[in-house]
Formats: C-alpha cells, structure tokens, sequence
C-alpha cells in the first residue's frame, strides 16, 4: 500500500509536468502558425517596395515643380503688377498738375469777373445810340465769346446763347457790362472745369493706390513663393518647369492673399 502511494504521488509530478511541456509546445506552435501561416502578415515583395518609392519620388518631383512654376508665375504677375501701378502713378501726377492748372485759372477767372462787376457798377459812358453802335456792340459780343470758347474759357451752351442773345446775353448793352457778364460765364465754366478736374483727380488717387496695393500684395507672394520654391527646386528636372504664364485663378488668389 506504501509502494503504491509512492508511485503514484511521485508519477503525478512528472505527468504534470509532461502535460505542462506539451502544452506550451502546442501554444507556441499555434502561434507560430498564425505568425507564418497563410493569415500571417505578409511582407511586400522587393519589386512592390521599389515601385511605391519611385511614386514617392514622382509625386515628391511634380509637388515641387508646381511650386517652382508658381513662383516664375507670381513673379511674373508681381512686375506686370508694379508697372501697372507706375502708370497709375502717372497718370495721377498728370491729374494732379491738371487740376492744379485748373484752381489757378479759375482763381484768375474769379478774379477778373468781380473787378469787371464792380466796375460795371459805375455809371456807363454816354455813346450814341445808332445802329452803327449797336452793329459794334454786338460784333464785340460774338468775337469776344468766341475767342473765350476757343480758349476753352466758354461752353459751347453759352457760345450758342451769346450768339443766339439768349438768357441775359444782350448785344445792345454797353461792352462794359457786356464783358462783365463774359467774365462771369467765364468764371462759371472754369469753376466747373475745376471741379471736374479735382475729381478725376480723386479717381485717378484712388486707382494709383489700389494698383499699388495689389502690386504689394503680389510682391510679397512672390518673395513668398520664390523662398518655398527655392527650397524644393533641386527635386526639380530642368525640363519639368515649362515658360512662367500667369494663370488667373491663382492670380486672383495672389491678390486676395
């Protein structure tokens, strides 16, 4: 009975033990086959491998040769820019010489028109009241309004209304006032000339700045895009970047930026 009980509490162990191995032999074994069996993560073959890296290099060589023609075409579109903003420069220097020259004739015009009022306050000289005289007065009128539109002094409204004795215009009245009225509607029309060069001289500012402000814009896009590019362009075949032409899309986003 003691022979027995030693056999069997000495055989348990090592059946345990065997047990013990042989389990573990089956879980490693299991997971080796799920390691290198058919649902085993596969490893991409060398060719597969090759081929995805030239894509890379290939998408890598394209990103980069956009960057490249955006800065040639910004650029571009940025000297286009400054030299269209030079001409509105211009443009507005020529407008403003412009209305200047306009306050100063007006300010003579004025000037003249309210000494030659004031004198026609003054008693008009007695002249004979003939036809001949009248004849006179009235060629003086037309000469006179006529050398005033020829000069750009009269409108051609009141060269027709001086001619056609209308609205004020009155051949039989003595020169004096009839000059003092010539100088007035010289005065009217110079004071409108001026207004209207003083406006186009405020748009002609407003274009020249504007212009300047998209020109600004542009150049600092281009300084921008030419350090971006300059950091990618040795990814760039020399063959890959065609002639710079601005494309208005990005233009328009250039700006807006």
């Amino acid at each position: 009975m003691e022979t027995a009980l030693q056999l069997f509490f000495v055989g348990v162990p090592r059946a345990a033990v065997i047990w013990s191995v042989l389990l573990g032999l089956s879980v490693l074994a299991l997971v080796g086959l799920r390691l290198v069996g058919p649902r085993g993560p596969k490893r991409r073959p060398l060719r597969t491998r090759l081929r995805a890296a030239r894509i890379r290099r290939h998408q890598r060589a394209e990103a980069a040769a956009e960057l490249v023609r955006y800065a040639d075409e910004v650029a571009v579109a940025a000297a286009r820019a400054e030299a269209t903003a030079q001409r509105h420069h211009d443009a507005w220097v020529t407008a403003q010489e412009t209305a200047e020259q306009a306050w100063v004739a007006y300010e003579s015009a004025d000037t003249i028109a309210r000494r030659m009022t004031a004198a026609a306050l003054l008693p008009s000289p007695v002249t004979p009241q003939t036809p001949q005289e009248y004849a006179d007065r009235e060629r003086w009128l037309h000469r006179a309004a006529m050398s005033a539109c020829a000069h750009n002094e009269l409108s051609l409204l009141d060269l027709n209304d001086a001619l056609a004795h209308r609205n004020g215009w009155d051949p039989r009245r003595h020169p004096a006032e009839q000059e003092a009225m010539l100088r007035r509607a010289i005065r009217d029309t110079l004071r409108d000339a001026e207004r209207a060069a003083a406006r186009a001289e405020r748009i002609a500012w407003t274009a020249a700045e504007s212009a300047a402000a998209a020109a600004r814009s542009l150049r600092a896009e281009a300084i921008a895009a030419h350090e971006r590019a300059h950091a990618v362009r040795h990814l760039v075949r020399p063959d890959a970047v065609a002639a710079p032409e601005p494309q208005p899309q990005r233009l328009r986003t250039a700006v807006a930026r």
